[in-house]
């Protein structure tokens, strides 16, 4: 069965736009033309294009599903250690994320109980002291000395 550019995009529920720019970018292949000039996908277009999402749902960046395609596509020219490889190399930036965030969270966690939070001027806020006063590496290391007097905000 072929599908027109409309109905491929409600069966994966990928946007029409977003469909083209995977055929720019050249994460699909182009489509078939009929004489009316739509296009026309088969059910492998389908197919690529919930990879192409799931790939993405796991965080890959376009780079990785293009080379995660093209091993798809051809599986006995590479090794399933190519494939884990892409995914390790995923996991570790992901990882290197994680810690990254966690690092803000305890900034603010420690800047957020600083600040009383009260109707005062913003004058006193240490939220803003700290920010103002500490470089951002400083606060989210959680080595900005911000420790508030009681009272202040």
């Amino acid at each position: 069965m072929n599908y027109r550019i409309g109905q491929l995009a409600k069966l994966t529920g990928c946007n029409i736009e977003t469909l083209r720019y995977y055929e720019r970018e050249g994460l699909m292949p182009p489509p078939a033309r009929g004489s009316n000039g739509y296009r026309y996908y088969n059910r492998d277009a389908v197919d690529r294009v919930n990879f192409i999402l799931r790939a993405k749902g796991l965080g890959f960046s376009l780079k990785d599903i293009v080379e995660l395609l093209a091993i798809r596509v051809d599986k006995h020219a590479s090794t399933c250690g190519d494939v884990k490889h892409i995914a390790e190399h995923k996991l570790a930036a992901i990882e290197d994320k994680l810690a990254e965030l966690n690092r803000m969270k305890a900034a603010l966690e420690h800047i957020a109980a600083a600040c009383c939070g009260g109707p005062m001027s913003a004058d006193h806020c240490t939220i803003l002291q700290a920010l103002e006063r500490g470089e951002p590496r400083a606060i989210a290391d959680g080595d900005a000395d911000i420790a508030a007097e009681p009272g202040h905000g």
